[in-house]
């Protein structure tokens, strides 16, 4: 059939794109103008101690460092001095408990932004581990979680880069040592640092810009981000006031006693500024940032053993380009794959030959979608079920096959696919009409292509009269020409037979019904199905038994011959 030939085309365009991903994932990320040249100006000038503790701090977070981190942040050692009426002199020691339990702080204020919410095949790679995404205005999260170690560390992250892009003296950041005790005063500085990450596949995500908020009939577009500024709240002149250090960065607030018989808890430290994000600093991946990169990346998924980490690369891909063809290409075949594989335990039969398998399984979703449908309608969050149902992969991918369908129009297999899958998913006149284009695009010579592209319109024809229940259709005598047309175009058994079957089919759900037309076709298709390569008797009874033509051949008499031919041999 022609569909397996097309398969065998794209199983060596993944073995090509596999060759290329050795020589893509060496490729680094190329600064951005605005980040370069911000470079280029500081390295005209020393950097100040304000702008390199914060650097030291957002690079000590990126690789987990957790001394480091508890030994430049406010909140960290501000406990400590608190308690010692002497302040300290030295910080303690690498193996002392503080440095834990600090950054433990850290990773609970960092923990919404970790949380995953995979539903259906909405899950993205990383697929297992921290994703870290931020579904909030990007302002309100700690400039901490932006550089956290689940972005820095290789593995499992690719890591960022830091560039000092400048600071400015804000007002002095005040605050008590003791309750109730002298209010001090220390220089603060404000400080910027361009973060850029080196990897898209890995990089944290966000909503797009103007995305639709606070609904849930909106699918919110969501982008990777490749670099953004934050701004730090830098304090210095520390040490005459009992801090070991005479920097700290304050990012998260000291969580202070109240004010005694005020009942209102002090801020710790008073601040004009908080370290935070940058409103509309925000850059993102895009297209033509990496396209080799993102062409490795869905070579690579389609050799994942697991269907939770290839779709999981391929959503990932398709952020950062929602028209990439191979991905669009991959997903879609493999989830289709996928839906004609759960027909397996419902229909139960072995079927060895491809070919036919395809058949037999396309065929148990098309009698499915025509009445009952639940596993074609039911997703994964609506049903309450702990895994993907078939439902889930038919709306993924159908959006994929949509998109695929506008940018290529002239992938023909992924036409055959779409209009099966609008089929299932009872977009009747839609399924028609990609049929329609799709019998126009395969001119007469190729006559295999042509003979199954009108067996599949006639399918889509029969599928909406059969869901509509409306008998006076003309799509319904318009399938029977269609079928009559495949066979007259056929050359091969199995095209043959669904052919004849086809118009038996039809006549189903014609107004005037004539059953010993029907007869006349089964017949037919009978002959041409003993001829198919791996045919078995189980094989025709499932195609015969399909509710509505079962229901018909037991109520007539004239049906008994044919159903007697294919009853197994009892004693």
């Amino acid at each position: 059939m022609m569909r397996l030939q097309i398969l065998q085309h794209r199983r060596f365009t993944t073995l090509f794109l596999a060759g290329t991903l050795s020589m893509v994932t060496g490729m680094t990320v190329i600064e951005t103008p605005s980040a370069s040249a911000a470079t280029a100006k500081k390295s005209k000038q020393a950097a100040t101690a304000a702008e390199t503790t914060a650097q030291r701090y957002a690079e000590a977070m990126g690789t987990g460092n957790t001394v480091v981190v508890g030994q430049l942040d406010f909140a960290c050692q501000y406990p400590l001095v608190a308690a010692s009426p002497k302040g300290i002199k030295t910080y303690p020691a690498d193996s002392d408990p503080l440095y834990d339990s600090c950054w433990q702080g850290l990773k609970t204020a960092h923990a919404p932004t970790l949380v995953r919410s995979d539903v259906g095949m909405e899950v993205l790679w990383p697929s297992n581990g921290d994703l870290t995404f931020f579904s909030e205005e990007l302002n309100r999260y700690p400039a901490s979680a932006f550089v956290t170690d689940s972005l820095g560390l290789t593995p499992p992250g690719t890591g960022f880069h830091t560039h000092i892009v400048g600071s400015t003296q804000i007002p002095s950041a005040s605050f008590r040592l003791r309750p109730n005790g002298p209010v001090v005063a220390v220089p603060t500085t404000l400080v910027k640092l361009a973060i850029s990450y080196q990897d898209p596949l890995t990089a944290p995500l966000t909503y797009a810009s103007g995305s639709v908020k606070w609904t849930n009939t909106i699918k919110r577009t969501r982008r990777g981000l490749k670099d953004i500024t934050l701004q730090w709240v830098v304090l210095s002149g520390l040490k005459k006031h009992g801090f070991a250090g005479d920097m700290a960065v304050v990012n998260l607030p000291v969580t202070s006693g109240a004010i005694a018989g005020s009942g209102i808890r002090e801020k710790i430290p008073f601040l004009t500024e908080t370290s935070r994000a940058l409103p509309d600093s925000q850059v993102w991946w895009g297209p033509t940032d990496l396209p080799g990169l993102l062409t490795a990346a869905a070579a690579r998924a389609a050799t994942f053993p697991e269907l939770r980490d290839r779709v999981a690369m391929l959503n990932r891909v398709l952020i950062i380009d929602p028209n990439h063809t191979e991905a669009l290409m991959v997903l879609s075949r493999h989830l289709y794959a996928v839906i004609l594989r759960e027909a397996i335990p419902f229909h139960k039969l072995m079927v060895k030959d491809p070919a036919l398998a395809l058949v037999v399984n396309e065929h148990f979703w098309n009698i499915y979608a025509q009445a009952v449908r639940i596993d074609l309608s039911l997703g994964m969050e609506m049903g309450g079920f702990d895994k993907p149902t078939t439902a889930d992969y038919l709306y993924r991918m159908l959006s994929a096959m949509r998109t695929l369908a506008d940018v290529h129009p002239e992938q023909l297999d992924n036409l055959f696919r779409l209009g099966v899958a609008l089929r299932w998913n009872l977009d009747q006149e839609a399924s028609i009409e990609t049929h329609q284009s799709l019998v126009k695009a395969i001119p007469p010579e190729r006559r295999a292509g042509r003979a199954e592209a009108l067996l599949q319109l006639a399918w889509s024809r029969i599928n909406k009269v059969a869901w509509n229940r409306i008998f006076d259709d003309s799509d319904i005598r318009t399938a029977y020409q269609d079928a009559d047309a495949a066979l007259a175009t056929a050359d091969l058994p199995l095209d043959k037979f669904m052919a004849e079957y086809t118009k038996a089919y039809s006549l189903l759900f014609t107004p005037d019904r004539d059953n010993r037309a029907l007869l006349e076709r089964l017949t037919e298709a009978k002959k041409w199905f003993a001829e198919i390569p791996g045919q078995t008797p189980d094989i025709w009874n499932f195609f015969i038994g399909a509710e509505s033509l079962k229901a018909v051949l037991d109520a007539d008499p004239i049906f008994q011959p044919l159903l007697a031919a294919t009853e197994p041999t009892k004693g």
